[in-house]
């Protein structure tokens, strides 16, 4: 981000607003007759009926222990298009309020825990409706900046060396410069996201689906924020997605863009381009460039739920988990009957506290050893003491249970 010469304007006259015409960002839509609106039909609907497949593919057990880790694999995704690699293992280390000694590990730490905290939010419903709605936008920023430490609240140009404090939920008050895109004026920023809201928060669930993409880039087009615009558009596309697939927040799209950053920043760059010529939609933005996005989007989002498909296969989890409870057993690092355990829960999804005697074939008291080695392991997890055992996903075990969702933590 930089701030350009308008800014000293600004610095003496407050928000400016220099009347921006709202047409500035059409197209918000892909034309009715644009020639892509087929194939990009044909994915949206793969993408609906993979998603669902998978969804309803994992027990209920399954699929929350399965929210949680992707939650903090989104978190490590979306921060690495950032350029902050903050590893789940240390994201989850966070969550537990371990931190590290150094200063900036830590920081990042705090930022990753952030981040997280608002994806649970919106697992949970709080965004429900309003994911393209002005207030819900300011809300995604203002939840996230108000936990960041105080060291990452602050924005500096790099050509004058001037820095400015990041305001939780407050939109920018000066002209920013992003690549070659400069941003509409602070003070028109409030009227492009009415418009922004007007349009997208009114589409069917099927156009809606078609126009992820298309609000993705926008809002990173009219740049809200003095910072914190890329996250909060993939938290957004992420709401977007949770709502119209009912997805469970079992899979990101966060992974395949941060695995193909490139390519998605290309995308964004030529999104922001004008129309070429009359063949290229009747809007002041190219169609082309936002039809191109929109099928790189779907057809990174359709990756990722394949992705998924194979990892949780569920005959190769359960072989993963098993082979890894026969391993730790073998070195005495679990009791011999915790496979059992471990087995029966994938099976059922949840197990009751009362069912572990008659699994392992052992009384209460050695059951509850093994069950207590099991949490303490952070494989299962229950609400309390009495609810019922449900499996967990450490982040610390993804490389052997869940492999190739993020890459090994690096040796500390």
């Amino acid at each position: 981000m930089k701030r350009t010469k308008l800014d000293k304007k600004a610095d003496f006259l407050g928000v400016v607003d220099r009347g921006e015409n709202l047409a500035l960002m059409e197209p918000l839509v892909l034309s009715s007759d644009s020639h892509y609106r087929s194939e990009l039909a044909d994915l949206a609907f793969e993408l609906t009926a993979r998603s669902a497949a998978l969804r309803s593919s994992l027990p209920g057990g399954i699929r929350t222990a399965l929210a949680d880790l992707v939650r903090k694999m989104n978190c490590y995704y979306s921060n690495l298009i950032e350029g902050h690699n903050t590893h789940p293992i240390d994201i989850e280390r966070a969550l537990s309020n371990d931190y590290s000694k150094d200063k900036k590990k830590r920081d990042l730490q705090l930022e990753a825990k952030a981040h997280v905290t608002v994806q649970s939010w919106i697992d949970s419903g709080g965004l429900s409706e309003r994911a393209v709605t002005k207030n819900g936008i300011l809300e995604i920023h203002r939840r996230f900046c108000e936990n960041l430490p105080e060291d990452l609240l602050w924005v500096e140009d790099s050509r004058s060396n001037e820095r400015e404090q990041v305001i939780a939920g407050e939109l920018r008050r000066h002209d920013v410069k992003v690549g070659k895109h400069l941003a509409i004026s602070p003070g028109a920023v409030p009227r492009f996201l009415d418009r922004y809201e007007q349009i997208y928060s009114k589409l069917s669930t099927s156009e809606t689906l078609l126009a992820v993409a298309a609000a993705h880039h926008r809002l990173l087009w009219i740049h809200p924020f003095i910072d914190g615009n890329g996250r909060v558009a993939r938290l957004v596309s992420y709401a977007q997605l949770l709502e119209i697939l009912n997805t469970g927040g079992i899979w990101s799209v966060a992974r395949g863009l941060a695995r193909n950053e490139s390519d998605y920043k290309q995308h964004l760059m030529a999104c922001d381009q004008e129309r070429i010529n009359d063949w290229d939609g009747r809007g002041n933005l190219s169609e082309e460039a936002l039809a191109k996005f929109t099928k790189f989007f779907l057809l990174t989002c359709l990756d990722q739920v394949k992705f998924m498909e194979n990892l949780v296969q569920s005959e190769r989890l359960r072989e993963r988990i098993l082979l890894w409870a026969e391993e730790e057993s073998r070195i005495d690092r679990l009791l011999p009957n915790a496979g059992a355990v471990l087995e029966a829960v994938l099976y059922r999804g949840e197990l009751t506290r009362g069912d572990v005697p008659r699994i392992i074939g052992l009384g209460e008291r050695q059951a509850r050893r093994v069950v207590s080695e099991l949490i303490q392991r952070g494989v299962l997890a229950s609400a309390s003491d009495r609810a019922p055992l449900h499996l967990a996903f450490p982040a610390a075990l993804a490389s052997r249970w869940m492999p190739g969702l993020f890459p090994d933590a690096p040796a500390s």
